[in-house]
């Protein structure tokens, strides 16, 4: 099943077909709107003239990534703390999982293998690494045994809680409705 973020085209592609893709946007996730984190990867891609490898983040200079980072429009609101975090899980991937970010997850053998990976990548905590073994199961049909109980509350069928549960403008508004009432219910306390 492809990707469908509320992105253009070319991006969701992207994230469907690359796994690296895919972690950066998860990664670049926090404090900007899902639409930029999602559509990031691509713009790099973009900016960069190709698609770039693990083995190219990480290796790559990081002045000169903050800096492609930094172009306008930025691809997040803190552009050389993201490119150091996505070259730190780049790294990550070339020495744990030789330079395969597929292997995150195709040789979990259950699912609370695969949370526990997941959270060990760099901006993973303990929700988003949740949330991310959600999107896989559900989206991309990386099920190892107990993948569900792994992701908590976002694994569970037909929620809409997370970026997991998006597959179109009508689960998109449902999800954005839920974390408003979230915020407002945080508010409230």
């Amino acid at each position: 099943m492809p990707i469908s973020m509320p992105v253009e085209d070319m991006a969701n592609e992207l994230l469907t077909r690359s796994a690296l893709a895919l972690l950066i946007a998860m990664l670049l996730d926090q404090q900007v709107p899902l639409e930029r984190a999602f559509s990031a990867p691509y713009d790099l891609v973009q900016r960069l003239g190709h698609e770039p490898t693990a083995e190219e983040l990480a290796s790559g200079n990081p002045e000169e990534l903050a800096a492609v980072f930094s172009q306008r429009p930025a691809l997040h609101r803190f552009p050389k703390a993201m490119a150091a975090r996505v070259q730190e899980l780049a790294r990550l991937i070339v020495t744990e999982y030789d330079g395969d970010p597929t292997a995150i997850w195709s040789t979990a053998g259950s699912g609370a293998e695969l949370l526990r990976r997941v959270r060990m990548l760099p901006g993973f905590g303990e929700q988003k690494a949740k949330i991310f073994v959600a999107l896989l199961g559900k989206q991309l049909g990386v099920r190892p045994a107990g993948w569900r109980e792994a992701a908590g509350s976002f694994g569970e069928e037909g929620t809409y809680l997370s970026v997991a549960d998006i597959s179109d403008a009508e689960s998109l508004g449902r999800v954005r409705s839920y974390k408003k009432e979230l915020k407002a219910a945080a508010k409230a306390k």
